[in-house]
């Protein structure tokens, strides 16, 4: 088994999939993505194969179609056009082979420049509506451009992408630490009178929410790129500057009963404030809590 985790059978059909998709004008690279790339990946996981295009020059999703048909024969394989999964998720396909499961996702080059120059100039977003449990954050076009294994780069765009991401960008840091724990902070400020009128519905999502903002400033803290939620209390657990115990805090202020809602709130607040100690400065509490 190689570094991919892929049994021989898995790995030529990976092979067969790009010698076919490298055919098409439109393509100008492919990569092998998600956790096979990253590390992580379990012998059942899905192979995802990025199909990297320029914006206007459309991706002819006909052809796309009928690669999935020659290595799904059965019919059960779903293709997309570009962008009808979202502004973010973009598109692609899932294919059900003899060898596993596939994806393809479908990456505008344009776009993901874009993503990559916003995030050198401190801009950062997160779009809650694009997919579960919390949404796209633009982070992960970084992720995916900083972990993905080049299978077919002719014209060496993905190697260009990866050379600016090496490095975590300092604005971008700094813009994610402020903006995540505000929020956090802010959500905090809100829980009180919602535990106090047993609204379970709101100090639920008041919960959720932090902690959200919280994973997403750690990341920051520690300059790294999460590819998504999926494991993201797992990959901060093991950096250097989390707070003590940290996924147990998770557990534990997720674990939601209407009679403990008050020391779910305690606990949330202690990570929010070990949080604010490690970004060192970076942000300070606005908001006095209410009692």
């Amino acid at each position: 088994m190689n570094s991919w985790q892929l049994t021989p059978e898995k790995e030529a059909r990976l092979t067969e999939i790009v010698n076919d998709l490298r055919q098409f004008p439109f393509v100008k690279a492919l990569v092998l993505g998600g956790s096979r790339a990253a590390g992580g990946a379990a012998a059942g996981s899905d192979i995802d194969i990025g199909i990297y295009y320029i914006g206007n020059e459309p991706l002819n999703v006909p052809e796309i179609r009928a690669i999935a048909a020659k290595y799904d024969p059965d019919g059960a394989s779903t293709v997309t056009g570009p962008y009808e999964w979202g502004p973010w998720v973009n598109g692609g396909a899932w294919l059900r082979t003899s060898a596993g499961n596939v994806d393809f996702i479908y990456r505008n080059i344009s776009q993901v420049e874009k993503v990559i120059a916003e995030a050198h100039a401190g801009i950062w977003g997160n779009d809650f509506e694009q997919q579960p449990p919390y949404g796209f954050s633009s982070t992960i076009y970084l992720a995916e451009t900083r972990y993905c294994i080049p299978l077919y780069d002719p014209e060496g765009i993905v190697a260009r992408l990866k050379e600016k991401v090496t490095d975590y960008p300092p604005a971008l840091k700094r813009t994610i630490i402020r903006q995540a724990l505000w929020a956090a902070e802010f959500t905090l400020l809100q829980l009180p009178s919602f535990a106090r009128k047993h609204d379970v519905y709101s100090t639920a999502g008041c919960l959720t929410r932090s902690v959200k903002n919280i994973v997403s400033a750690l990341a920051a803290i520690n300059e790294i790129y999460l590819l998504g939620d999926k494991r993201a209390i797992t990959i901060l657990s093991q950096q250097a500057k989390v707070p003590a115990g940290f996924a147990q805090a998770v557990t534990d202020i997720l674990t939601i009963r209407p009679e403990d809602l008050d020391a779910n709130i305690t606990k949330l607040r202690s990570l929010f404030e070990s949080a604010c100690e490690l970004a060192e400065g970076a942000y300070a509490p606005m908001f006095q809590f209410n009692k």
